[in-house]
């Protein structure tokens, strides 16, 4: 299932907490991307975050996952999960079969 998670900081990192916990994030979220959990991934442009698309199985993998991320962990960033799917109402633009 696909499943985006939009990243929000409760509060922008202090610059200690960013040189101490953002060397880990990177590394940690390159992971989820080559194991296939993170299909891909933006910058926010209307404020500090991030958003993912994720491929896993359940909404329940989607928040375990962004939840092991070490901004996460530190308590500095939530995410919101929302699964999509297919625009199913497209299905009455086809011919009946």
């Amino acid at each position: 299932m696909k499943v985006f998670a939009v990243g929000n900081f409760f509060a922008p990192p202090t610059p200690e907490q960013r040189d101490a916990i953002l060397p880990k994030e990177a590394p940690h979220t390159l992971r989820l991307y080559l194991d296939g959990l993170i299909e891909q991934f933006w910058f926010r442009t209307d404020k500090p975050g991030w958003v993912f698309l994720m491929n896993v199985e359940s909404v329940d993998q989607a928040r375990s996952t962004v939840e092991s991320l070490p901004l996460a962990q530190a308590g500095l960033m939530t995410f919101e999960l929302t699964p999509v799917g297919p625009l199913a109402p497209l299905a009455r633009l086809l011919p009946a079969e």
